[in-house]
């Protein structure tokens, strides 16, 4: 499967509004909301990707494979439930630091078109190349 670069920086663009207003009003219920997006995501049922095709009519210039930024939103998607894990049970460094390390991952991409995850994923499937 396939996916336009520019809906994942979208996506990373909108995560990262979504995780910094998680981080300024301290909403469980805000960061549940981006878990079940990270979720959607992984099963390649983008809610963000949805409304970027709403918006951008024009075909992507390139597409790339889906299977790294799947993994990225799995990653993003233990953060996130760490995070919720944090907030729910008042452990405060818990909460905020994994909802600030989901949040500087969907800056890096949404910034600069670097996705952490996505990286992770090609070094483990260089590692573990019998995986792929």
């Amino acid at each position: 499967m396939q996916v336009d670069p520019r809906a994942l920086r979208f996506s990373a663009a909108l995560t990262t509004v979504v995780l910094a207003l998680v981080l300024v009003t301290g909403s469980a219920w805000l960061l549940a909301a981006q878990a079940v997006v990270f979720a959607l995501s992984l099963f390649g049922a983008s809610p963000y990707g949805m409304i970027f095709k709403g918006i951008v009519k024009s075909p992507p210039s390139e597409l790339e494979d889906a299977a790294p930024p799947r993994f990225a939103q799995a990653v993003g998607l233990v953060f996130a439930l760490a995070g919720l894990v944090g907030y729910v049970t008042q452990i405060t460094p818990l909460a905020l630091g994994a909802t600030a390390a989901a949040l500087f991952a969907a800056f890096l991409n949404a910034a600069f078109g670097f996705c952490l995850g996505c990286e992770m994923f090609l070094i483990i499937r260089r590692i573990f190349p019998a995986a792929n």
